[in-house]
């Protein structure tokens, strides 16, 4: 068989499966799908202080033109690293990256070695499953948030332990019990590998995520922070020690082999957390809004992810059942979207309704009408059913 017979094939199966993807474009709908929780990706004021602050450091340069360790690496890139470290995440040295998968990849491949163990909540970001894959470490689940069962796992296996979790999880929004995680690893010498992707900028002093909310952060040894979610902008850190991020500068392949974030990325990641440090009540509105969407969602009686976060997930089984509910959605002027299996586990598909600091009360009426609507429909088709 050919090649292209070969990808027609492959894609034909999916499309029977009722899995296939295709790219789309959402105009004019209220935003339920996106992961700007702040607005500040649409933020005005934000993006004229990006463009002050350019004009103004005249750096006349498009691109970054190479890897870091070559032609890549400028005063900006160590100055923005260390405001990172010593303004918002409360750690020796940050180390950029260009995204939050390019970041988990790159420390699950390089630190855990031959013989040492990579513990992983069964519900972590694929960038972290990947990671993994690339490490020449053993790789063992445990179930989600379950601390008993982490632990019942431990004395099976020898060498170093790392564990792998995330603060806010992406599909549930579910919060990672981390004060307890910490003492755990404590107890059993494991380091732990916390990616705050979902709770940068939404959580903690200045945007600094859950765990330094938390007041745990020093005891977590290697944090990974994405800007391209609630900060609005685009590009990821790793957050650590003096001799970790040195490390990573050696043995990462992920950061050795790209071309450098350009200058102008690397301007909007700080003016990014500047704006967000003058509008920090931001944070208090997300958290209004979310506490709204619940107390409404109560009176539904549905089933969903049991978050707190602005990722709320509704459990809808199937694929197709619930492609027709997002289409519903679609069609009533709500950016909401399906999430599948193979994505998520077969049988917890879900309408993944992500709030943020631009939706009102009527955005989020509106929202809950229309589930309502859905679930009277589907109670009269099944009392019709023979």
């Amino acid at each position: 068989m050919d090649l292209e017979s070969w990808i027609e094939q492959a894609l034909q199966l999916r499309s029977e499966k009722g899995t296939l993807r295709n790219l789309s474009i959402s105009e004019n709908k209220i935003d339920f799908v996106s992961n700007d929780y702040l607005g500040l990706a649409q933020s005005e004021k934000l993006y004229q202080l990006i463009e002050e602050k350019y004009k103004q450091l005249q750096l006349h340069r498009n691109g970054s033109t190479g890897s870091r360790l070559l032609a890549g690496n400028s005063a900006l890139a160590d100055e923005i690293e260390s405001y990172l470290a010593k303004k918002i995440f409360k750690s020796e040295k940050t180390l950029l990256f260009n995204s939050g998968y390019t970041a988990n990849l790159a420390v699950l491949s390089c630190i855990p070695q031959k013989g040492d163990v990579i513990f992983y909540d069964e519900l972590v970001h694929a960038c972290m499953h990947d990671g993994a894959r690339l490490s020449k470490a053993d790789r063992i689940s445990f179930k989600h948030n379950d601390l008993i069962d982490l632990e019942s796992k431990f004395d099976k296996h020898i060498g170093r332990k790392f564990i792998a979790v995330e603060s806010i999880y992406s599909m549930d929004g579910d919060q990672c019990p981390l004060v307890e995680l910490v003492a755990l690893a404590k107890k059993y010498n494991a380091s732990i590998i916390l990616d705050e992707a979902h709770s940068t900028g939404s959580y903690g002093e200045n945007g600094s995520g859950l765990a330094c909310a938390l007041g745990v952060a020093s005891q977590i040894d290697i944090r990974i922070y994405t800007f391209g979610k609630a900060m609005g902008v685009h590009g990821a850190c790793v957050a650590g020690s003096e001799v970790l991020t040195h490390y990573l500068i050696n043995f990462a392949r992920p950061f050795i082999y790209t071309t450098a974030p350009t200058p102008h990325s690397l301007i909007s990641i700080q003016c990014a957390f500047e704006f967000l440090r003058q509008e920090i009540s931001l944070q208090q509105k997300l958290k209004s809004n979310i506490n709204y969407f619940l107390n409404q969602f109560e009176k539904l009686k549905w089933k969903k992810s049991p978050s707190n976060s602005a990722i709320q997930s509704i459990l809808i089984k199937g694929n197709e059942e619930v492609k027709l509910l997002a289409a519903q959605l679609q069609d009533a002027g709500l950016d909401c979207r399906a999430i599948r299996s193979p994505t998520v586990k077969i049988g917890t598909e879900r309408i993944r309704i992500c709030l943020h600091t631009s939706n009102t009360n009527e955005d989020i009426d509106k929202l809950i009408l229309r589930l309502h609507e859905y679930s009277i429909s589907k109670s009269v088709i099944k009392e019709l059913e023979p």
